[in-house]
């Protein structure tokens, strides 16, 4: 049976993520207090035998902290009922983290007459981390919209049976940040930029005259095999220690021309050996927050 448990700060896309896990056919539970999920799953396998429904289950910081606490013990004992749960941690940063709930005016969940809301939002960090530390998949909804968060969870989970390796290629921009929910990192501003080349400056890296300008670069060339040939031998070896959901960011200064190419040209030849992948552009995408 496929277990997930869906946790992170208020404000980070949870309820999204589990609507979009339901519609992708699992058995949904929000709130689920911590301490009764060996129960439930040992309830759910029970009942369903004979079907291969997967299980997701939404545990956040309206659980009681000393439950939060206990996750570690709680997942030796669904471990020892022969279901390893797989963590989707999502997250954002503070600040947009405090401007969604502004703009919503909800109440956070950890907040008080004592505890203002961004004091609440850094608290949360801090009560989650059990479930974060222990996430197989954690998300940056920082820039992500809600379309874009429920195709990521689509492609990821799409069928509850699989066990190949899903790998997201996303390029990006380090003037904007390295995205938080990275497992490697590139950097590929080393690299001859196309920005400084007038005629190419208003493209990106999907455009075939930058294309054209980048491969006829030796150093282009030597750093892509470089890549290439580490993803190709590592990406196995994390595989092989529960790493199921691999992201795999490349940057440049913009995230326009280098990063974007870099991610187009490996997943163009690495679809057969990397496993399932799903590319995204992050500084092309960006539509406003979640």
């Amino acid at each position: 049976m496929k277990l997930v448990i869906v946790s992170g700060r208020s404000g980070s896309g949870k309820s999204t993520a589990l609507h979009q896990l339901e519609d992708l056919g699992y058995y949904c539970v929000d709130n689920l207090p911590v301490a009764l999920l060996p129960e439930l799953v040992a309830n759910f396998l029970q009942e369903n035998t004979k079907t291969n429904q997967g299980l997701a289950v939404g545990i956040d910081a309206r659980n009681r902290p000393a439950d939060i606490a206990r996750y570690g013990d709680i997942a030796t004992t669904l471990t020892a009922q022969n279901t390893r749960p797989d963590v989707v941690y999502l997250d954002a940063r503070d600040d947009i983290l405090l401007a969604r709930f502004s703009a919503t005016r909800r109440r956070h969940p950890l907040s008080s007459d004592s505890r203002s809301l961004d004091e609440a939002i850094a608290f949360e960090r801090k009560l989650l981390d059990p479930l974060a530390s222990r996430a197989v998949l954690q998300l940056d909804t920082t820039t992500l919209t809600v379309h874009e968060l429920r195709e990521n969870l689509r492609t990821r989970f799409a069928d509850p049976s699989t066990t190949q390796r899903s790998v997201l290629l996303e390029s990006f921009g380090f003037k904007h940040g390295v995205p938080l929910d990275t497992d490697l990192v590139f950097d590929v501003r080393c690299l001859p930029n196309p920005h400084w080349e007038m005629s190419l400056r208003h493209l990106t890296g999907l455009d075939q005259p930058v294309a054209d300008y980048l491969t006829d670069h030796p150093l282009v060339e030597a750093l892509f095999n470089d890549i290439e040939s580490f993803l190709n031998k590592w990406l196995p070896e994390l595989q092989a220690n529960d790493r199921s959901y691999v992201t795999v960011a490349i940057g440049c200064t913009g995230g326009q021309h280098r990063s974007v190419y870099m991610v187009e040209r490996l997943a163009q030849v690495s679809t057969n050996s990397l496993g399932k992948l799903q590319v995204r552009h992050r500084e092309l995408t960006r539509q406003g927050p979640l």
